[in-house]
């Protein structure tokens, strides 16, 4: 094998292999049957056929020039990075942010293969007003337990959960991250060329958020996995032939469409796709068809997905999710109308006719200044807007509070309603550095320039899905604004398109500097020496993160909790942050039913619920943080003391430093045995 053909072929593999993956789990765990045997049975021949069927055959000429320096040099960045991961991985099992609910998910489904999760109120022997059984990411809904999010981190981690149990799972995060390099390098070779695809590999790699998203286990990896390998799927297609575009087409869509399985704003993303794939259906193009076909097939696997078994989370989300579909729908009315127009011989030659003359005339110049001046309009944002948000629920309320307690801690004014959006262009500067954010603009502009005249066509869906989402996210990017927690909503597509923008400019320099007639040699050493100096403030923000380790031991600590839980416990949790914690926790790893008290419930409450489940046959476990919280009810035991370091929190500046982080569980048993 060539090192072209092997570069081509493994930065596509992963999103093959999980695409393939979540195409046969999503079945059976709606069937409620996701065990082992029959998912593993499945996915073997299944991810095998299409490795084979897309993998076989010639490379593209972008890749019959690499030698096998880059493709060496793309390789150990790759393994490297997942080295570095790997020993740097968290423990993020004791739910507080996302990263623990999903692992809580994922534990779930690889021990009983399916969802809902039951209330086991006979536990505590039955329905109690004083009673309930939600936590935070998991929803009391319509007599049972319904987990927020959409399902596909959860069924790529249950993997690794049976592989390798709870650090499987964890371990699935470093794994996720060097694919997710590996998929932009491959891209990167396909658009700009092979030698350039080690700088993009590295450009990434080193940026604080894809390091912080890759050892916690975040719904972007297996996302940007799929986004950026189906990007490089049916920039295949198009150099392709017969039905071997036809199914690159067809599996790149399904990549991208599946994202929307593993994050519901994952439909925004994808909308230009639509579009696309309208655009060659219009010119028929036969590929036009099975983009289209593969990206409503999975698009329309995670909503129905999404509406079934997470309908509380999507419920939550209505606010932003109805203007979305409403979006999505109008993309699709429009994709529709321009497939018509463009096969109308009458309009047909209007447009074509049109097209022409914006690619003679001035648009595209106007176009690349218009860039531009967006990207300064966003760096001159926060002098003429402050972005606020009132809070409207009990979790807006708590990020308030949350917001403020940051704010004292950095001695800012404190004002919880502030969002900070108006600084993201700022935010973006901070991990890939000035000089990369100049030459994205750059690169950008040019793009934006040979696009409209007409040149590049492979670069139109790439580039329209980065322009697309980039300007939505910096305009309003959906989330708490703490660093390096709010990082990883630039990681998705965001940083990784920037850089690649970042990348193509350096590309077009070096060019330029070529035909002024400066040697080959020259021309490669600047190259070298611009790659290692946009390098340098990106290492700069990384570099305390890079070698910090957060969130250790808390598999231990959570053993060691579950190993002093008496058998047959009914465990009823009666103070507020250890229910939010950990009841899911007990629940899923421990094997034992767990319920929370409501605030109103007294003394006399607890012993009423404790007396009911001695009555069912169980043993009654009263739990709080505090030895004076379970004291009233028997002798108190501490079962977890987990003392470690969490990611730091900052608001308007680079992340940096850790906070502590402890945790206590304390345990009484009511009539104790």
């Amino acid at each position: 094998m060539d090192a072209g053909r092997l570069l081509a072929r493994v930065t596509v593999a992963p999103a093959l292999l999980i695409a393939a993956w979540l195409a046969v789990s999503l079945p059976l765990l709606m069937a409620g049957a996701f065990r082992p045997v029959p998912a593993i049975a499945l996915f073997v021949p299944v991810a095998a056929a299409a490795l084979w069927l897309v993998l076989r055959g010639r490379v593209d000429g972008a890749f019959r020039d690499a030698t096998w320096g880059p493709v060496a040099a793309v390789l150990g960045i790759a393994v490297a990075f997942l080295v570095l991961q790997v020993v740097m991985c968290s423990e993020q099992i004791i739910v507080r942010r996302d990263p623990a609910s999903y692992v809580q998910y994922a534990v779930w489904l690889k021990n009983e293969g399916s969802l809902p999760i039951p209330l086991m109120e006979q536990a505590f022997g039955g329905p109690d007003r004083m009673l309930y059984f939600e936590s935070p990411a998991f929803y009391q809904h319509d007599g049972a337990i319904v987990p927020q999010f959409m399902a596909g981190l959860p069924l790529v981690l249950t993997l690794g959960g049976w592989l390798g149990g709870v650090h499987g799972m964890l371990l699935m995060a470093p794994l996720l991250g060097a694919c997710c390099v590996l998929a932009f390098a491959g891209l990167v070779a396909r658009l700009v060329g092979p030698r350039w695809a080690p700088a993009g590999a590295a450009l990434l790699a080193l940026t604080l958020p894809m390091l912080y998203v890759s050892r916690s286990t975040f719904s972007e990896l297996p996302a940007i996995v799929l986004l950026l390998g189906g990007l490089s799927l049916i920039y295949d297609a198009r150099r392709a032939d017969g039905r071997a575009a036809d199914l690159k087409a067809f599996l790149g869509g399904l990549a991208l469409g599946l994202i929307v399985l593993v994050r519901i704003d994952g439909l925004r993303d994808v909308l230009p796709v639509l579009a696309f794939a309208g655009l060659y259906v219009a010119h028929r193009r036969g590929i036009g068809y099975w983009t289209g076909g593969g990206l409503l097939l999975g698009a329309g696997a995670g909503l129905l997905q999404g509406f079934t078994m997470s309908r509380p989370y999507l419920t939550y989300l209505g606010a932003s999710l109805r203007p979305l579909l409403a979006i999505a729908a109008a993309v699709a009315a429009a994709t529709v109308i321009m497939v018509v127009l463009l096969r109308w011989k009458r309009t047909a030659l209007r447009l074509r006719r049109a097209g022409a003359a914006v690619a003679r005339g001035r648009v595209p110049g106007a176009a690349a200044i218009l860039t531009v001046l967006v990207m300064l309009g966003f760096a001159l944002r926060p002098l003429v807007q402050t972005v606020r948000r009132e809070p409207a629920t009990r979790d807006d309320e708590l990020n308030v509070q949350f917001i403020e307690t940051v704010q004292k801690i950095q001695h800012l004014p404190v004002d919880g309603t502030r969002q900070y959006s108006e600084q993201t262009l700022y935010w973006v500067s901070w991990y890939i550095g000035i000089p990369a954010l100049l030459f994205a603009t750059l690169g950008a502009a040019l793009l934006a320039r040979r696009l409209l005249r007409g040149h590049a066509p492979e670069w139109l869906l790439p580039y329209a899905m980065i322009v697309w989402t980039t300007t939505q996210v910096l305009v309003r990017p959906g989330i708490t604004p703490d660093h390096p927690w709010a990082s990883r909503r630039l990681i998705g597509l965001v940083i990784p398109g920037l850089l690649l923008f970042t990348v193509f400019a350096s590309a077009w320099a070096a060019k330029r500097v070529r035909r002024l007639g400066y040697g080959r040699r020259v021309v490669r050493t600047g190259a070298v020496l611009g790659v290692a100096g946009m390098l340098v403030p990106i290492v700069v923000t990384s570099a305390g993160f890079l070698v910090t380790r957060t969130e250790q031991h808390e598999v231990a600590a959570v053993d060691g909790m579950c190993g002093a839980l008496p058998p047959r416990a009914s465990v009823v949790v009666v103070e507020r942050s250890t229910a939010d914690r950990l009841l899911q926790v007990v629940r899923g790893m421990c094997g034992l039913p767990a319920a929370r008290t409501s605030s109103r419930a007294a003394p006399a409450d607890v012993r009423r619920v404790a007396a009911a489940v001695t009555a069912a046959g169980r043993r009654p476990v009263v739990m709080a943080a505090k030895r004076e919280q379970v004291a009233p009810y028997g002798t108190p035991k501490r079962v977890m003391h987990l003392t470690t370091r969490q990611d730091g929190r900052t608001l308007v500046n680079p992340p940096g430093g850790t906070w502590g982080l402890t945790v206590d569980v304390w345990i009484a048993e009511p009539g104790g045995r």
